[in-house]
């Protein structure tokens, strides 16, 4: 890989979502990643839907750019691959339970004891310390305890599930890749690791910031559809004549001025700011909105400035110029018969190339790896396949 990260190698044993991603991010940006994978224990995305032949195309995506060694952890012959790896391999990161690789003779200490300047990231749901350090937990859960769950939604049918893992991706993913990065940093100048203790939970708790200022100091808490940018302004979605929605995010008063023009009725700009007056200026706005369809809205809002967009889905947001001219679509080769389509990464770098692949399968790379470590063709039929030995 050809990029900003590409003096960084990183040791990958995290499944699902939130460690592969952070992976994938630190990949793309040219890191040289290498997932060990258990022969025993399928990575479950391996088995999501819809599949091109036994590849699916979300492990095709998410573990973009990754080689992939097989190794059996209980085996104590892989220990010694990764005690070899790892004095090359100084950054890795583990998505188990507190104490787990400690009991496959992996853990913090026992490989900071072969190199110091390893940085290890563990990415668990609640952290590695505190009561409830070893309690199982899914996006769900840590947007609920969070408190972010508590104002989301809306007031009738309460706590309403977002389209995306934001605990997963927001919380865990994104604090993992920017504790890693510093964590390198720092030891460029110190020349010590570290172990990084990520919590999901703590990262969507984190993300309460902007309401939790006025929640910490007043004692009062939000609630659904009583904060400007929650469903308690006209900040909203509104539904068209054909069943679709449009975003209205005309805020600030130059931007509703043109807003409330546009669909006919400048006389309600003197309601924007007037608390008591929010629900009805809602339900005035979506019936104009439902008087027409989301073509007749966008071709309208197109021609104005007044942060007013459709929602489109993901394959029509992929056709819209806009993601064309960012080059947000790639297509990877994944044999010589299929070109897969992939989201890009959101990131551009003006010096570096571009250079992808798609998720390897199951130890596609073991061979490769284990050569190069000095290992002897019987040796590597043996920590492959321990049962032939």
């Amino acid at each position: 890989m050809n990029g900003p990260l590409n003096n960084l190698k990183i040791l990958d044993f995290s499944t699902l979502l939130p460690g592969p991603y952070a992976t994938m991010l630190l990949a793309d940006m040219g890191a040289d990643v290498i997932r060990v994978e258990s022969p025993t224990r399928i990575d479950m995305l391996k088995e999501a839907q819809p599949k091109y032949g036994e590849y699916s195309f979300a492990h095709l995506t998410i573990n973009r750019n990754k080689r992939s060694l097989a190794l059996d952890l209980k085996q104590s012959a892989t220990q010694e691959v990764i005690f070899k790896l790892i004095q090359e391999y100084d950054i890795l990161i583990e998505q188990f339970r507190p104490g787990v690789m400690d009991k496959l003779g992996l853990g913090y200490q026992a490989l900071k004891a072969i190199n110091p300047k390893l940085i290890y990231c563990s990415l668990t749901g609640y952290g590695q310390t505190g009561s409830l350090k070893n309690r199982a937990g899914h996006d769900i859960n840590f947007l609920a305890l969070s408190g972010l769950a508590s104002y989301s939604g809306r007031k009738q049918s309460g706590p309403s599930l977002g389209a995306t893992q934001i605990a997963d991706l927001a919380g865990g993913s994104h604090n993992a890749v920017m504790s890693i990065l510093a964590a390198e940093i720092s030891r460029q100048y110190t020349g010590l690791g570290q172990h990084l203790d990520v919590s999901i939970c703590d990262g969507a708790f984190s993300l309460n910031t902007l309401f939790a200022a006025s929640a910490l100091a007043s004692g009062e808490d939000p609630q659904p559809e009583d904060q400007l940018l929650n469903g308690g302004s006209y900040y909203d979605y509104y539904q068209t004549l054909d069943d679709r929605y449009i975003s209205v995010g005309a805020l600030e008063p130059k931007f509703a001025k043109i807003f409330f023009e546009t669909i006919g009725h400048p006389e309600w700009m003197i309601k924007i700011a007037q608390i008591s007056e929010q629900k009805n200026l809602k339900k005035g706005i979506a019936s104009v909105i439902k008087k027409h369809t989301l073509q007749h809205w966008r071709e309208l809002f197109s021609q104005v400035d007044a942060c007013v967009e459709p929602v489109m889905t993901i394959n029509e947001a992929a056709e819209l110029s806009l993601f064309k001219e960012r080059n947000m679509i790639i297509e990877l080769k994944l044999d010589q018969h299929k070109q897969v389509k992939q989201i890009a990464p959101a990131v551009k770098f003006s010096e570096n190339r571009e250079d992808f692949f798609v998720g390897k399968t199951l130890g596609e790379d073991s061979l490769n790896i284990l050569q190069k470590l000095g290992y002897s063709d019987n040796e590597i039929k043996n920590i492959i396949n321990p049962a032939s030995g």
